[in-house]
């Protein structure tokens, strides 16, 4: 395992599912994580859109490389014939995708009726490793003029001298696999070509018919995002809250999913206790060390910088315990003063800036938290101080807490303060 790991690159996102994405990202989960894909899935798509993760787009194409024409037919010997000869008249190789490993010995076997003379090699999945090393370096040397093969060349794979590619049964493949498997010609900067075929007698899906028009449409470089979002129309933005990366909400409705999705993550945001700097703490309270409790001005310094550098309630207790075995029992004053900080202390983790009264009867506690943040903190209350305590933006109102005398306002937000810690889960807390 890595010992310091900032940073997480996953690339070709589109072909991780769900769980392999996860277990991932649970290898390290305090790390940033850049995720790269030509033609996110609709679900990741969908993601950024709402605002669940960051996305940044790369639209400038490398210098010299020009768009890919995409040519859509109805599959037929001539076409075949005509697009691989134009090919190999001019010095080029050809990729001939097929869906499936069965037959493509009977394809080639085909393809060397209609293109006599030329020379096939053929690679897929289910070769041997060796095998297939050996065919792809003999492709790649320019010792074959045409690889009849499956979608494994569909990335990381850059043969310059490749520049046509022709994709059989094209309405087999999904919206992202075409436009990859297009990607692996012009690369050199000379006008590639990709032909996808479909039967001729066989009546194409809606979805299949929609994928192929968009291939044949989005044709310019760095055109990956706008066929993305073409994908995500037709095939739905899939379940953010399950497994699933493409489909409709069939069970409540799209709009009504999208929209309950959308509460859903404002609420959550809203949920993180905000960070405050300092608290203010402007009850009429009478808190600090009288002069004749610790006489040396030296030390009453000192225990001053011990109160204000505190950071626990423990560490309270420990400085009021050293106080009274050194100076005597704790005067009110100073008894005052401790618990003052206990409050601060509280208070500065819930995230309320300023605590002061308001019109003699009520007692507001100042605060940038959002409501569901506040609704956290306040289930843990009992019933009697949930009618109590009245949130509004930028303030929450203890209704009554002013007719008390101030200790007595003091613990009791000290006490309703501790029970609403204890609503918070770590998480929250940024």
């Amino acid at each position: 395992m890595f010992r310091d790991l900032g940073l997480l690159v996953v690339d070709e996102e589109q072909r991780f599912g769900v769980n392999q994405k996860e277990k991932i990202k649970s290898l390290k989960t305090q790390v940033d994580v850049l995720t790269l894909s030509a033609t996110p899935i609709p679900r990741t798509l969908y993601m950024s859109l709402s605002g669940i993760r960051e996305m940044s787009l790369i639209t400038t194409p490398p210098p010299t490389r020009r768009a890919i024409k995409t040519h859509l037919s109805p599959i037929n010997s001539e076409a075949i014939r005509t697009a691989i000869r134009q090919e190999l008249d001019r010095g080029g190789q050809v990729f001939y995708v097929v869906p499936r490993v069965d037959g493509i010995e009977e394809t080639t076997a085909n393809l060397r009726e209609v293109i006599p003379g030329a020379r096939f090699a053929i690679a897929h999945g289910q070769m041997d490793e060796s095998e297939l090393e050996s065919t792809m370096l003999t492709f790649s040397n320019g010792d074959a003029d045409i690889l009849v093969c499956t979608t494994i060349i569909e990335s990381g794979l850059d043969i310059p001298r490749v520049n046509t590619i022709l994709i059989e049964d094209a309405h087999r493949f999904g919206l992202a696999q075409l436009y990859q498997l297009r990607g692996r010609v012009g690369r050199a900067g000379i006008q590639a070509h990709a032909w996808l075929f479909y039967p001729k007698q066989r009546q194409l899906s809606d979805a299949a018919r929609q994928r192929l028009r968009a291939i044949q449409e989005f044709t310019q470089l760095g055109s990956g995002y706008q066929l993305a979002m073409r994908d995500m129309e037709i095939r739905g933005v899939g379940n953010l809250l399950g497994a699933e990366q493409s489909g409709q909400m069939d069970a409540i409705g799209f709009d009504l999913y999208m929209e309950m999705l959308e509460e859903a993550i404002r609420e959550i945001r809203g949920q993180e206790i905000p960070q405050v700097e300092d608290t203010q703490i402007d009850l009429n309270l009478t808190a600090f060390i009288p002069a004749d409790y610790i006489t040396d001005l030296d030390q009453k310094m000192s225990a001053y910088r011990a109160v204000a550098t505190a950071k626990s309630k423990s560490e309270l207790k420990q400085i009021a315990a050293e106080w009274s075995d050194r100076y005597g029992t704790l005067p009110v004053p100073a008894n005052q003063l401790l618990r003052v900080m206990e409050l601060k202390q509280l208070a500065k983790k819930l995230g309320f800036s300023r605590i002061k009264p308001e019109q003699k009867q009520h007692v507001v506690l100042e605060t940038p938290m959002e409501e569901p943040a506040w609704n956290l903190l306040a289930a843990n209350l009992p019933d009697n101080l949930k009618t109590r305590f009245v949130y509004s933006p930028g303030k929450v109102t203890v209704r009554g807490l002013g007719v008390f005398k101030a200790d007595q306002q003091l613990q009791n937000l000290i006490d309703a303060f501790g029970r609403m810690q204890g609503a918070i889960p770590e998480a929250a807390i940024v």
